[in-house]
């Protein structure tokens, strides 16, 4: 039998360890591209550096620019190293778990896991479909999404870059739980995927900060996209365009939610991916100004 000041003592233990690691080093902090999509890409390489980050996410829905624009992977690679900037991903593959468009799936993810061969980029970014017009039933979706999956995970487990399941909380979502992904994840039977934490998602989906500590394993995580909400509106009338960079007046509780986690054990990056446009349209000097404030907001004990 344990000594209840023994109990006592472990539980305290256990608590200040907690305190002690629920903040994040800056150094785990990228930059989506989204944060600042004027830029071309070494532009956007240069502004991650300018603040003293070492880490960023690529894209392939700018308008106007390629996922690495007009550079050559080797330009991109060269670059990457001079700045020393990792590339985390390529987001993202989408509609990733609608079976009938399978075989084009593969083969854009086929291209995507090329060129992040050749850029050096650790993963690629995989989105559910988020349709409204999707008359699928869950028992359906949770069958193709588990099949996908499967279908995907020789071409990752033989390039060694990894997938990344990131849920869409919106309600039209066809996967919009974190706890749902680690099940499917599972069901699929490849180590090579880990989730995506997207505080705007989490806040807007089913999971909960108590289901999460208690449901999900905070091993599957393999990165956290982070911004914040301010306007008042009603939580289902958010969109993409209310996202900007959080702030204590954040109503997402983004900070709340990287608190948990870290917490509970995670030790990755954490990526800014603000998309609304009052942001973008700050001039350069503004951006990194919102940028340090924000990265010094959620780094701060």
């Amino acid at each position: 039998m344990v000594c209840p000041w023994v109990l006592s003592r472990d539980r305290k233990i256990s608590r200040q360890l907690k305190e002690k690691i629920t903040m994040i080093n800056r150094e785990r902090i990228g930059l989506n591209r989204i944060v600042y999509p004027g830029l071309n890409l070494e532009g956007f390489f240069q502004l991650t550096s300018e603040l003293k980050l070492n880490k960023i996410e690529l894209r392939n829905d700018l308008t106007g620019k390629g996922i690495i624009d007009s550079y050559s992977p080797q330009q991109v690679r060269d670059l990457a190293e001079a700045l020393s900037i990792q590339i985390l991903s390529i987001n993202a593959l989408q509609k990733f778990n609608v079976a009938e468009i399978l075989p084009e799936l593969m083969e854009e993810l086929k291209e995507l896991i090329t060129l992040a061969k050749s850029i050096n980029c650790r993963a690629i970014v995989l989105c559910p479909n988020n349709d409204v017009q999707d008359q699928r039933d869950e028992d359906r979706i949770y069958r193709e999404t588990v099949q996908a999956l499967k279908a995907f995970g020789p071409l990752f487990e033989n390039s060694g870059v990894l997938g990344y399941v990131e849920p869409l909380g919106f309600p039209e979502s066809s996967l919009n739980s974190l706890i749902k992904a680690k099940e499917l994840i599972e069901e699929s039977g490849y180590s090579t995927y880990k989730t995506v934490h997207d505080t705007f998602h989490h806040f807007l989906g089913p999971d909960t900060l108590t289901t999460l500590e208690r449901e999900y394993d905070i091993a599957c995580s393999g990165l956290v996209h982070i911004s914040g909400v301010e306007e008042v509106l009603p939580a289902e009338q958010y969109r993409d365009e209310h996202r900007i960079l959080p702030s204590p007046n954040d109503r997402l509780k983004s900070r709340q939610q990287l608190d948990l986690i870290v917490s509970l054990g995670y030790r990755g990056n954490v990526c800014f991916e603000s998309f609304a446009s009052e942001i973008h349209r700050l001039d350069l000097d503004e951006i990194k100004l919102a940028l340090e404030e924000s990265i010094d907001y959620i780094c701060t004990a």
